[in-house]
Parts: C-alpha cells; structure tokens; sequence
C-alpha cells in the first residue's frame, strides 16, 4: 500500500478511538511521514506491562518510505515510545527545544543519544521533508511550545491540531495566533485532523492563569504541610506554584523523578523563569509544617509514585500527619478513578485533608484541551473542507463529529486505529486497511500485548 503522487492519506496507528499512545501517518507521493510517537499506561488491576504503545509493524515494513518522525510536543503520549521504536524505523527526528530537551534524557536512557538524528527546529518554522511542506505553528496547551502542523502537498493541505486549547494568558510561552489560524482558512484545507479530548464538555477550559487565586486560596488557609499532586509536564502550572510558594511565606520541593525532569529540561530550553527556586525534596522533612509546600507525582493513583509513598508512610522525604492538605491540581484520566478513588480513602485515614477541583469555588486545575467553544473557534477559522476527529474515544470523536456538521463543516470522517483516511483524489474510509496493535516494555525488550477492549476495531 503506497500512495501515490495524487494520494493524500491519514492513517492512524495509535490514539484514534482512545486517548493516549499517539502515532499518525501521513502518505504521498511514494512517502510516509509520522507525527508523534507516544505511549500509554496500563490502568490499576489491568494485565500487561505498565508501558504500552503502538505496534508499528505497518511502517516498519514500508521503513525506507518513511521520511521522519516529527513529534508535535513533550507529552509522553505523543514523544514517549521514540526512543523504544526508533530502532525499527531508524529515520530523523523532528521537534521543538523544550520537546527536545525531554527526547535527548529518553535517548541517553536508551543509549541512543547522539545516534537518532535529531532535528530541532525553532516554533514556527517551516521546511520542506520529502514531498511534505511543514509548518509548525504556535498554540497553547499544558507543557511548553506545544505546535500544530500545517502539512502541505501537491495533493492539497492538511491541518494536524496535536493537542490544544485557546488559552489567553497561558503562564508560559506566547498565546495562540489567532490571525494565523485565520489565514489557514484562506488556503482551502482539506482536512483538520483535530483534538476531540473534551468534545463533550460546554463553554471552554479555564486559562492557566485563572488558577492562582482558587490555589492561593486553598494553600493561605492550610495550617500544615500542602502537598499538590500535578502532571510533571505543565511547566505553567509549576511556575503558578512557585510563584505561590513564595507569596504564601513556603518552601516549594518536588517530590518525583518525573516533575524533576521537567523542570530541568525547563531550564534548558530557557523556558524557566529564574526567578522561581526548588529547595531539595530532602530539606522539606526538617522545615516547620506551615512552611512546607511540596509539589508531588501521583495525581493518577500511580503505585510506588510520590504521593503513594506519602499515603503510605513510606517516603523518604517527611511522614504527612493529622491537619497537612493534600490538593488534586489535576483531572482523572478515563480508567483511573479507582486507584484515585483508593488514594484519596488512604489519605483520609492519615488525617489529611483532602482536596479536588470540584471541591473549590475557585477552579484549582485546568485541562489542556480544547472544549466545544473552542473547537467551534477553531472549525469557524480555519474552515476545512472535512473534520477527522482523533485523540478520544468512540463518545469524544462523536460529539467532535456533531459539533463540525453543525458549524457546516461539509464531510466527517469518523474512525479508528488502522483506518485509512483518503483525502484527496477523492475522500472516503477504508475500515481496518492496516493491521493495529499494542506493544508492551517488558525487562528484555518489547512484545506484543492484547489491545483494551475500547480501542477493538468494530468495522
């Protein structure tokens, strides 16, 4: 299966039909050309490894078509599994400083830094790969210069969102174009391959900024220890708690290899303000409580993460006790509501109290994705010809289908893992056109695991 001059193909390995394990094909001309290349996590009580990602057995045998990889930003789900799958496609890699930043300590794990060629290219560029014409365009999400791609070819132009959201003071980095999303809606796209996260939820996601009051609130009125639980990758939000550690008269220490990372390729890139300090994580155990605010790994339930051990008794750092607060500055992902659900009840018994966002008057987290006010902005800019809803469930990619007819978005096109989206000469669905499938990480290298029931093709 080779497209030709006149082809323009979407084929997705991994991400479409679920949420998390990203790997996309773009085809034409005779070439490939594949955008992120993420894993996932297994969920508490399921089998298998603990990481996951895409089998990518389709590409692997077309390897030499394969023109690069090019990874949209650092969310594990979209750059994680580089590292593990290079070596069947051993093609250059393209992405952003801070993207980059997080690649090269994956590499080095692997012992292949310095054999990947790795391609940093600066937000906003654009060059040519083969028959495809890139663009990296700037938007807002929850980790530093997350980029859309404009991908251009003889065969027409599509628009590949990655993960967004319309985020008007975003804390870090530049606020989306809006003016250049406009002018996309000059060229004629043919398809906007679109982030359906939060395709079912009204209005739009609360800016990063907003978050500092409902925060500052939760952590001025605690008279212990306030430890709180975020994904290591939003940069912003570890400014905002920075920032508050030092207005609220607390130390700030991370707790989790994770949220460490992060900040040090942070500082890398140069995407850190220097302003804000992290006192080590073993200094937080000897400091008056009220002087204690501890950043920690864990929102999710993760077992042996830093907020498990703290649940648990059993961290290195300092022992939570009666009156300390714990806050969730995070969302539940699908699946992990019982393991969360369990760690808040271990808590509980320690004494502590506990907070989540829909606890507070004020909200103290906010997603990263776009909700449907946003997506009808972006629809109502850029105005493609077809809608492909990817980055969901069968329920988001739905709602995201609905939401594009409505704004008169003249085709959907709706499908899974392993479906072939053709979009030009002619648009159409080939259902199941390439064989799908999930790798897991085991001690002595990679083998293939059975897929969630969820992501099963159902024709």
């Amino acid at each position: 299966m080779t497209p030709a001059t006149e082809d323009l193909w979407f084929l997705p390995l991994g991400g479409t039909g679920e949420i998390g394990m990203n790997l996309n094909l773009y085809g034409h001309d005779g070439a490939w050309l594949m955008v992120d290349c993420g894993v996932t996590f297994k969920r508490t009580g399921e089998p298998g490894p603990q990481v996951q990602m895409p089998d990518p057995g389709f590409i692997v045998e077309r390897r030499r078509q394969l023109q690069a990889i090019v990874v949209t930003h650092a969310h594990e789900d979209h750059v994680g599994a580089v590292a593990h799958l290079w070596p069947k496609l051993r093609c250059p890699v393209y992405t952003t400083p801070f993207t980059a930043e997080i690649l090269k300590r994956k590499l080095a794990e692997a012992e292949l830094l310095g054999i990947v060629p790795l391609r940093i290219v600066a937000p906003r560029s654009r060059l040519t790969v083969g028959p495809f014409d890139l663009e990296w365009v700037n938007l807002t999400h929850s980790t530093p210069e997350s980029q859309a791609l404009v991908i251009r070819t003889g065969a027409g132009t599509v628009f590949h969102t990655g993960d967004w959201k319309l985020d008007p003071d975003p804390v870090v980095g530049p606020v989306f174009d809006r003016q250049r999303f406009e002018a996309l809606g000059d060229e004629d796209v043919l398809a906007m391959v679109c982030d359906s996260t939060n395709a079912t939820v009204p209005g739009r996601s609360p800016s990063e900024a907003a978050l500092y009051r409902g925060l500052k609130a939760q952590v001025a009125g605690a008279p212990g220890r306030v430890v709180i639980a975020c994904f290591g990758s939003n940069v912003a939000r570890l400014h905002t708690l920075a920032k508050l550690a030092l207005h609220t008269g607390r130390h700030a220490g991370l707790l989790g290899r994770s949220l460490r990372t992060y900040h040090r390729a942070a500082v890398a890139a140069r995407v850190w303000d220097d302003r804000f300090r992290f006192i080590d994580s073993r200094d937080l155990g000897y400091l008056p409580r009220h002087e204690v605010l501890a950043i920690a790994t864990g929102s999710q339930g993760e077992s042996r993460a830093a907020l498990d051990r703290l649940a648990s008794g059993t961290s290195r750092d300092f022992d939570l006790e009666p009156g300390d607060r714990v806050l969730f500055s995070s969302r539940v992902i699908p699946g992990n509501e019982p393991a969360v659900a369990a760690l808040v009840d271990r808590l509980g018994e320690r004494g502590v109290d506990v907070v989540q966002d829909e606890d507070c008057a004020e909200p103290i987290h906010a997603s990263g994705h776009p909700a449907r006010e946003e997506l009808a902005d972006m629809y109502r800019w850029v105005r493609p010809r077809t809608a492909i809803p990817v980055h969901g469930e069968d329920r988001h990619m739905a709602a995201h289908a609905a939401l594009a007819r409505e704004l008169g978005v003249d085709r959907q096109l709706v499908g899974r893992n392993g479906d072939l989206f053709m979009l030009a000469p002619a648009r159409g669905l080939r259902r199941g056109a390439a064989a799908t499938g999930r790798l897991g990480l085991e001690r002595d290298g990679l083998r293939p695991i059975a897929p969630r029931p969820e992501t099963l093709t159902t024709g």
